[in-house]
């Protein structure tokens, strides 16, 4: 038996493979179909099914494109509404790949349909979970995703309660040396508090997981809702293009419309400009935004756009333009992708660097824009008189700020401000807009 993750680090998304004698088993696995193809051949085997353990909101699955190439089973549950050809997969069933057994367990708490799939060996003992959502190391899922979106909603408060019931009923029961294989691992929005750990056993989830603990369900419902991150603006949007099933991600990215870098660009598109903050700075098309290819990448570019807007994706070479084209992919974004270019000779506005002597002398002087999240800012501001702004609100709250002084944007390391200052200074134009960029790291 093989039991292979295959980890994302951009979404800290974890899919799966199990394989025995030949067939092999996907759960939860990403949008790009590839990956499990190729590791289905190195090992000889078949894909015989995939396994939804949800409808993610964080990225979009190639469970559909994975069941139209290879003719593999989707497994899901019931309740949650799947509009692609499926299987129902809920308490009691299970797949059996010759003598091991996939068995599905109903565990709502993250969402209403949320499964984890318990895996027996060829023994016939409980060896590893596949918890999804459910449980993760150090954290559980966060209960407020699925107000709006999906077959069944759900309040926040019902589903942590849910969770409650599904830890101590369901998945704290299990033998301790079970192996827990979650669905995401550190930086993550699913959940609050998750450990360097992208695997775990349910005993060391019960020493040393917070919701793992002796409470009451109350207090449980307290703790788990307390401090949870923001929602990017993708999250339902990608809930129901996983419930239908997404396109083919190779014709999807192939489709996105490549122009010349000088064609005449739509001024009420937004232009997102993907080169570090240095080259942008240093020449940039006015009222872009300066949203720099990296690790966080998908999750900022769905967190400052809407999923019904469109944009112009710009990078300095063709090989960044199809990167970025591919994580914009990853969240079901490459929709909104109205063209792809590479840097055009218009891009000649300079971005003003700040004088940091004078700042640090003259605070009082300037607008202190604060765009870290907000549980950064609970924890401590380290301005006393910034305005606290998180990035994924600042285009909805841009009135809020004052231009009558020049204007410092700040966050924990200079990705964020980047691109909250060039969304400022799209906006504002009379006052000049400062990145205090990594020098933050000098307060």
């Amino acid at each position: 038996m093989i039991v292979h993750q295959f980890y994302d680090k951009g979404l800290a998304h974890a899919s799966y493979a199990v394989i025995r004698t030949g067939r092999m088993i996907v759960i939860d696995p990403a949008r790009d179909p590839q990956p499990y193809y190729e590791f289905a051949d190195m090992h000889g085997a078949d894909i015989a099914g995939v396994i939804e353990t949800h409808p993610h909101a964080d990225f979009v699955s190639s469970h559909l494109e994975i069941h139209q190439t290879t003719g593999a089973v989707i497994y899901v549950s019931k309740l949650a509404g799947a509009e692609y050809p499926h299987e129902t997969f809920d308490d009691g069933d299970v797949i059996q790949i010759n003598d091991i057994k996939l068995k599905a367990i109903n565990t709502p708490g993250h969402s209403p349909d949320s499964i984890c799939i318990l895996l027996e060996d060829e023994n016939g003992k409980d060896c590893a979970i596949f918890t999804g959502d459910t449980l993760f190391a150090g954290d559980v899922g966060r209960p407020d995703l699925r107000e709006s979106a999906g077959n069944i909603t759900a309040k926040k408060e019902e589903l942590a309660r849910d969770m409650y019931r599904s830890t101590r009923n369901k998945l704290m029961i299990l033998p301790k040396e079970v192996i827990v294989y979650p669905a995401h691992g550190p930086g993550s929005l699913c959940g609050k508090s998750m450990s360097p750990d992208l695997q775990t056993t349910i005993g060391k989830e019960l020493r040393e997981n917070y919701a793992l603990q002796l409470m009451d369900e109350l207090a449980f419902v307290k703790t788990l809702m307390a401090d949870q991150p923001f929602m990017p603006k993708y999250f339902g949007y990608d809930v129901e293009l996983n419930k239908t099933g997404a396109p083919n991600f190779a014709n999807s990215i192939n489709s996105v419309l490549k122009v010349d870098a000088d064609t005449t660009l739509n001024k009420d598109v937004l232009v997102i400009d993907t080169r570090p903050s240095s080259a942008y700075n240093n020449g940039h098309i006015v009222g872009s935004i300066n949203l720099q290819d990296g690790e966080k990448f998908e999750t900022w570019l769905g967190s400052i756009i809407a999923p019904e807007e469109a944009f112009y994706l710009l990078a300095s070479t063709d090989e960044d333009l199809n990167i970025v084209i591919k994580k914009a992919a990853k969240i079901g974004y490459e929709k909104n992708i109205k063209a792809a270019l590479l840097i055009p000779s218009n891009a000649t506005e300079k971005s003003p660097a700040i004088n940091l002597e004078d700042f640090k002398a003259n605070k009082a002087n300037y607008t202190i824009i604060d765009a870290r999240n907000q549980a950064e800012i609970n924890s401590g501001k380290l301005f006393t008189n910034a305005f606290t702004i998180p990035l994924p609100e600042l285009r909805e709250r841009i009135n809020e700020i004052p231009a009558n002084k020049p204007i410092a944007v700040h966050c924990a390391a200079g990705y964020r401000s980047a691109a909250a200052a060039s969304i400022i200074a799209a906006q504002i134009k009379t006052a000049p807009v400062y990145d205090l960029s990594d020098a933050i790291k000098d307060f």
